[in-house]
């Protein structure tokens, strides 16, 4: 047989385990096919040996052997074969690679984390024809932390803030959040990067409008092209806010270090070439705790693949999905058919009033009202607002599942638990009907009365009203004191022109400025008046006193 013949037979037998076309993730009742591995590959190798198809004279240069050695790579191997985006020539590249590799503890506890998440991710890219370099974007938007939060409230690998993350279709709600989805928000960044791609036509700026905003990078290319500049990276990155100016130089940076990471002693962790998950789905809801438990694993590791529900519960319909890995789905599909004690110990309460204490809800359902606030992460003195769907333990009679429907428009809304009125004191200083008191105060008659045990319909000088008026929070007072101030700035404002306007009047003394200024309505025709008189004034003033100068030099050459 022919080099060529077997070749093509072998490249048949191996094309299940060739990892390029491997899945990113498979449902559990496929959880049998063979791992993506070197034993796998050697026997399918071996198989076609068996079936005398290759023959003994086979040696260590046949291509055959090459072509297993081309297959075995790891994902970094697939990482590297894939870079397609243009070097990038900056001196911040260099700062950053020093600064990495004098931390090589970082950059291997980094790339470990991110070791469960990059089969799927270069799987992706690979499907969509994206440059690979993009799936090391993570280490520097969150260094493959799914839990990541930022001071401008972005999370998950991919970091996206809340109205990008519902653009693009991630669910936010107050039982899960898909931008820690590791599937669901992957999907949403590699659109996103493609939409920026084709808006930019060069990955560099797509990549700094992921960072910056994409109407951030336009702005900068048009002071650019004003100042006579080519529209690259470097040539706009002097408009461009500092972290943004180091972005791309620090994803530069980590592809180089793991183009060649022996030369600059940093060991990456393996990567297999395989799924490191598989997705099972629910029927019930289930604790993270219980599910953990059944897949014999760790909560933490249980919640680095299934970061997007909360702490507590996993809740939702039967699309809902949970990340195992492949050896961990198999345990967790045998505990689950011995489980026999209840699988979700939570439930959902949804809140029909417009204010409702925690504490009613707790007495109401016989638990402790510090459970449902840990739960919820509800401060103190506060009560929720209407349609508010909030975490409650099951009790005996109220241990239903939470319905599927209220999972995906699940909000949780509360304010300060502000008392309703507070008492101030009004004194009287002269004789005056209850009916303008109670109208200038927005509360009735009666009330007065009953406030302050008054059967008459006014009140004596010297008297002494107590009065419940509405409570207004902080933030009112403060909007009503803001307002006030402004309102006397402006009464200022005018009583100083008026004030000026009289002292023209006074200098003149004309009954025509009166009538000049009377006429003025408006403040721009009182400013011109007032301009016209004060120059008249001005110069009558000066001509007097070069007048009296001339005057007193005469008298000199007299003397």
């Amino acid at each position: 047989m022919t080099y060529k013949t077997r070749f093509k037979f072998l490249v048949l037998a191996l094309a299940g385990c060739f990892t390029l076309s491997a899945p990113a993730s498979v449902f559990a009742s496929d959880i049998s096919l063979p791992k993506y591995s070197k034993d796998a590959q050697l026997a399918a190798f071996h198989s076609a040996a068996d079936l005398d198809l290759i023959g003994d004279d086979a040696y260590d240069d046949d291509p055959l052997t090459e072509i297993l050695s081309i297959n075995e790579v790891d994902v970094w191997g697939r990482i590297r074969s894939g870079f397609a985006i243009a070097d990038l020539d900056n001196p911040l590249v260099e700062n950053h690679m020093n600064y990495f590799a004098r931390r090589p503890d970082y950059f291997q506890r980094t790339t470990q984390r991110g070791s469960k998440y990059l089969f799927h991710i270069v799987q992706e890219l690979e499907k969509r024809n994206m440059p690979t370099e993009l799936a090391l974007l993570p280490f520097i938007e969150s260094a493959y932390n799914p839990h990541a939060r930022s001071i401008a409230k972005a999370e998950g690998l991919w970091q996206f803030i809340p109205s990008t993350g519902r653009h693009y279709d991630l669910a936010q709600n107050a039982f899960k959040d898909e931008r820690r989805d590791i599937i669901s928000s992957t999907e949403a960044a590699l659109t996103y990067l493609q939409r920026l791609h084709d808006m930019f036509g060069d990955w560099q700026l797509a990549l700094a409008s992921y960072n910056w905003g994409e109407g951030s990078v336009m702005r900068a290319i048009k002071k650019a092209e004003r100042a006579g500049k080519p529209i690259t990276f470097n040539s706009i990155s002097a408009y461009m806010p500092a972290e943004t100016r180091n972005y791309v130089p620090k994803l530069q940076a980590v592809k180089n270090l793991i183009t060649n990471p022996r030369r600059y002693g940093i060991d990456l962790p393996p990567v297999e070439n395989q799924p490191y998950f598989v997705t099972i789905g629910k029927t019930r809801d289930i604790d993270v705790k219980v599910a953990a438990r059944l897949a014999e694993m760790s909560l933490d590791d249980f919640r680095a693949l299934n970061s997007q529900f909360g702490p507590y519960v996993i809740a939702g319909g039967n699309e809902v999905k949970i990340l195992l890995p492949k050896e961990n789905a198999e345990k967790f599909r045998k505990n689950l058919s011995l489980w026999t004690r209840p699988l979700s110990s939570w439930t959902a309460y949804q809140v029909t009033s417009p204010r409702e204490k925690v504490e009613d809800i707790a007495a109401r359902l016989n638990i402790s009202p510090d459970v449902i606030r840990q739960a919820n992460n509800i401060p103190s003195r506060s009560v929720l607002k209407f349609g508010s769907a909030i975490l409650v333990p099951k009790t005996a009679g109220y241990d239903r599942d939470i319905a599927p429907e209220l999972v995906e428009n699940a909000k949780l809304a509360w304010e300060r638990d502000l008392p309703a009125t507070r008492l101030v004191t009004v004194p009287v200083r002269k004789p005056a009907r209850l009916a303008s008191i109670a109208k200038r105060y927005r509360v009735s008659v009666a009330e007065l009365k009953s406030w302050n045990k008054i059967n008459g319909d006014t009140v004596k000088k010297g008297t002494i009203l107590k009065v419940h008026v509405p409570y207004r929070s902080a933030a009112a007072t403060t909007r009503a004191r803001t307002k006030a101030i402004r309102a006397a700035d402006v009464r200022t404002s005018r009583n100083t022109m008026v004030s000026r306007v009289k002292v023209v009047m006074d200098a003149k003394n004309t009954a025509s400025t009166k009538k000049g200024l009377v006429k003025s309505k408006n403040s721009r025709t009182a400013r011109a008046t007032l301009s016209k008189k004060t120059k008249s004034v001005k110069n009558q003033v000066s001509a007097q006193q070069t007048k009296t100068r001339k005057t007193a030099a005469k008298n000199r050459k007299k003397a």
